[in-house]
């Protein structure tokens, strides 16, 4: 027999996919939808996405949901909306988009995050916001438009985020929340700055539905995935395209490192914030090494696809011996960002010889994304005493193991399939007074779906150590001639 309990909708907006989930209010996953969401990479650094088009395609999430759950406008108490982070999306007057939005995969503010960095006034503002500059960042990149394309601001009247260009479709208000409004500009102590309407017709929702302008998206995962339960403050490792690394802590205990990177982000709970470091590419990596295999496969009449290499990680890695090749996962065209800035890094293998072979380069690869999260963590204090893991690559056991070695803590798997979208909608859970707070919400949302606790390896655990301070040595060392490189044609 249909429900008609009431429910609870969760858009997490990411930079290919847009996701509009449906949750009982006890927080049991019913329906999902999606829809592709496109972006264009360009030889200059750029990355651009359409906002009309990431509205249209956020339009088509929800319209099939309402495809998918019987009489779901009728019963939805409240939408939560939570979306990529960084990036700038500008509109103009009336609302209409100046331009396309410029992603946080973009690396055209590369000079101007050099220059700000050496501004004298830069210490000053990284421990006010505890966030250190990058590409990925819309203060940098307003500040590379002002510089050199000031037509853009010129038509410009508000600069947005992913997630407040949807929640201005969805109520015709212009806002932010103050997860990216305290890190990219205002101070996460205080969560202040210091001194110096109706799409229904086109979603198929009702008017008047209540509408949660969740935190960034990043947060909302790590939130739906366990960085804290039982009111004890916990790590979350999300393993995606990118590899994002948080603890959530109270804010006296943020730990802001002499390099001057990272973020710290606000959580929905009062005086609870996250650390962060970010990898700016996790699974690309792996990505990478089976396109690689692919293609040779295929010039030698065996046509095959990257994607159906998955399922053969976990057993190249485990045909591979423990050794001492180094994989440094900077395979990202914009470089890295977490825990050190470097437009111009790039990956590299050290320690190959001749004996060698293609599952030692996958188990250096996976491994390496184990050493670039214990850089992480280490750059935010000590190592969690646990780790909460999620995305896609949480179910290659290999990948799970390797992280688990590099920081020597348990980690644990949460059986929540959206996590980002699960976040938002607790958010919005709280706001319409579902649950008191938000530690309510996560006792019934998010502990009881935590996997046991997998173990690290010990002797891996001891290797990892022996190897991380070579880790370190050559990416401090190399960093002259990934500058070099940069300046060939």
């Amino acid at each position: 027999m249909p429900s008609n309990d009431p429910i609870i909708i969760g858009i997490d907006a990411g930079t290919s996919v847009i996701k509009a989930v449906a949750f009982e209010l006890s927080g049991r996953q019913i329906a999902a939808a999606s829809a592709r969401n496109q972006y264009t990479m360009g030889d200059d650094g750029s990355a651009t996405q359409p906002l009309d088009r990431t509205w249209s395609d956020c339009v088509s999430a929800l319209r099939g949901l309402v495809e998918k759950v019987n009489d779901l406008a009728a019963r939805t108490a409240a939408i939560g909306v939570t979306g990529q982070g960084d990036g700038t999306w500008l509109v103009g007057s009336g609302n209409v988009p100046v331009g396309d939005a410029w992603l946080w995969l973009d690396a055209r503010a590369a000079s101007t995050v050099s220059r700000l960095n050496g501004h004298p006034y830069n210490r000053a503002r990284f421990e006010a916001t505890g966030t250190g500059l990058n590409t990925c960042q819309q203060g940098p990149q307003l500040a590379h438009m002002d510089r050199y394309m000031p037509e853009l601001l010129d038509r410009a009247e508000t600069a947005l985020h992913c997630k407040d260009w949807l929640y201005l479709n969805l109520t015709g208000v212009r806002a932010t929340d103050p997860s990216e409004a305290s890190f990219t500009f205002g101070n996460f102590r205080t969560r202040q700055y210091d001194s110096s309407g109706g799409a229904e017709g086109e979603t198929g929702l009702g008017a008047g539905t209540p509408v949660c302008l969740g935190y960034v998206d990043m947060v909302m995962t790590a939130l739906g995935a366990g960085v804290r339960t039982a009111g004890q403050n916990a790590a979350c490792s999300t393993i995606g395209s990118t590899g994002v690394h948080m603890r959530a802590k109270a804010v006296s205990d943020v730990q802001l490192n002499a390099e001057g990177t990272g973020y710290v982000i606000a959580l929905p709970i009062p005086g609870i914030v996250t650390q962060v470091q970010t990898n700016m590419g996790a699974t690309i990596n792996i990505d990478w090494i089976l396109q690689i295999a692919a293609d040779l496969m295929s010039e030698a009449g065996k046509p095959v696809a990257a994607s159906d290499l998955i399922s053969r990680i976990d057993t190249w890695f485990a045909e591979s011996r423990p050794g001492s090749i180094l994989y440094h996962p900077y395979v990202s065209e914009a470089g890295e960002r977490g825990p050190f800035v470097n437009a111009h890094a790039r990956a590299g293998f050290t320690g190959l010889s001749i004996r060698h072979g293609f599952p030692d380069l996958v188990r250096a690869v996976v491994e390496g994304l184990g050493m670039a999260t214990r850089d992480c963590y280490a750059a935010m204090g000590d190592m969690p005493l646990e780790l909460r893991m999620t995305g896609g690559a949480a179910r290659s056991r290999a990948l799970r193991q390797s992280l688990s070695a590099a920081i020597s803590a348990p980690v644990r798997i949460s059986e929540r399939q959206e996590a980002g979208a699960a976040g938002v909608a607790m958010m919005a859970a709280v706001a319409i007074g579902a649950y008191a707070t938000m530690d309510d919400c996560i006792a019934e949302w998010v502990t009881p779906l935590l996997g046991e606790a997998e173990a690290p390896d010990a002797e891996q655990a001891r290797r990892y150590d022996r190897l991380f301070p070579a880790y370190l040595d050559v990416r401090q060392a190399i960093a002259p001639a990934w500058d070099k490189l940069a300046t060939q044609p």
